[in-house]
């Protein structure tokens, strides 16, 4: 790989892992200063390997530059509080010597426990999304601002009212006790399903989907699964649900850029061993004794790895709705319901649930109806698909609707 092509691939992969041992060792009040020595290697890695070559083990470079670049930073502003006193080894030259850990279980222990202290109750939702994509997957900030559809400053703002609230609270970057572990998984579980739904569902203006924030969101589930106290059945089920969902990655787009719809789909361009691997980790989740809404909705991913428009399929899909509804209602989910409704139970019986929930402000709410509309009154359908039209908030949302008028 050339060095144009693999110090990106290396920030993407390395960045995150530096700056989460440098936050365990210094803590969140020094989380910039962390950033900052990341970035800093990388910055040497780009001048330096454009004059000597690529070093025979680049990862094992960018460690020992991040190591040589914290220990100097610490000396010479003589931060040695408790915390980083206490990581202090000494060398048989008496010379003392500060051991910054970059071993794999290190690097996987320190990720994971960051994940966990973003996911503090006390920071939004959005805001724990954000320090995720930023300390843990390794995105700018013009990347973050993009996936929300909104501007540097915002973001910036946000990052740092977050990091200055984790500070104030003087949260630990640690794995919490079991009671409090099993809370906290929650709403991790919550930030890494709303992070591969920000990929899956990109509202981004030039892509219909990010497969970055998808794949980021995977590796992190798939860490909890690989730690013996965090692998629970929810955290299965929810990979598995990534899998399933990941599984039609190539299909979902043209060679333009522009979704295609799954009953569009070339299922031969389905990725049959993620769906392999989903079934397994579906597998996994069923052994124990609760059912989580991730068991569910793999439940019902599962069935549309099966493109045959069957009833049997549909009316097991509608039966998964309905209790998924039962244990974690919102009108988004209801509405997907009407939709399996209508192909279990035919569409007027969809048509008369998906009007009773009257989601006037939602492009979804009126693209449904006049899916469902189209030929059995297609003048209703037409004018459902166009106040669909100044409500979506894509342009590739906006072609899709422009589609189904144009086909009336």
């Amino acid at each position: 790989m050339k060095q144009i092509e693999l110090i990106p691939h290396l920030f993407r992969t390395e960045y995150s892992k530096i700056t989460a041992v440098l936050c365990k060792l210094l803590g969140f009040e020094h989380i910039e200063i962390a950033e900052d020595i990341a970035s800093e290697t990388f910055l040497s890695a780009l001048e330096t390997w454009t004059y000597k070559g690529i070093p025979e083990n680049p990862t094992a470079w960018l460690y020992l530059v991040a190591k040589n670049k914290t220990k100097n930073y610490i000396s010479r502003k003589n931060i040695f509080n408790g915390k980083i006193t206490s990581q202090i080894k000494y060398s048989s030259a008496e010379k003392e010597e500060i051991e910054i850990d970059l071993s794999d279980k290190n690097i996987i222990d320190s990720q994971l426990q960051m994940l966990f202290a973003i996911c503090h109750p006390s920071i939004s939702t959005q805001a724990q999304i954000g320090l995720s994509l930023r300390i843990l997957c390794g995105f700018g900030i013009d990347e973050i601002a993009n996936a929300f559809l909104t501007n540097k400053e915002t973001i910036n703002k946000r990052l740092f009212r977050a990091k200055e609230t984790l500070r104030f609270d003087k949260v630990q970057i640690e794995f919490p006790g079991h009671v409090e572990m099993n809370n906290r998984l929650e709403t991790v579980l919550t930030t890494l399903y709303l992070l591969f739904n920000e990929g899956y569902y990109s509202e981004s203006n030039d892509s219909v989907m990010r497969e970055d924030l998808c794949l980021e969101a995977m590796r992190l589930t798939y860490l909890l699964i690989e730690n013996e106290q965090t692998n629970q059945t929810k955290v299965n089920a929810l990979f598995s649900l990534m899998c399933f969902h990941s599984s039609r990655f190539k299909a979902r787009k043209n060679d333009h850029g522009d979704i295609i719809l799954y009953n569009d789909q070339d299922e031969t361009l389905w990725n049959y061993d993620l769906i392999s691997k989903g079934v397994y980790f579906l597998h996994q989740a069923s052994r124990g004794t609760t059912i989580s809404k991730y068991h569910l909705e793999a439940n019902i991913a599962y069935w549309h790895t099966i493109k045959a428009d069957t009833r049997e399929k549909w009316e097991n899909i509608l039966q998964l709705h309905n209790k998924l509804l039962q244990i974690d209602y919102s009108p988004v989910a209801a509405l997907n319901r009407t939709y399996a409704l209508a192909k279990a139970n035919g569409k007027h019986e969809g048509i008369r649930e998906a009007e009773k929930l009257r989601m006037t402000g939602n492009p979804f709410y009126f693209t449904l109806l006049g899916v469902l509309y189209t030929d059995i009154d297609n003048l209703k359908a037409k004018e459902n698909f166009q106040m669909a039209l100044p409500l979506a908030k894509t342009e590739a949302d906006r072609q899709i609707i422009q589609k189904y008028i144009d086909s009336l």
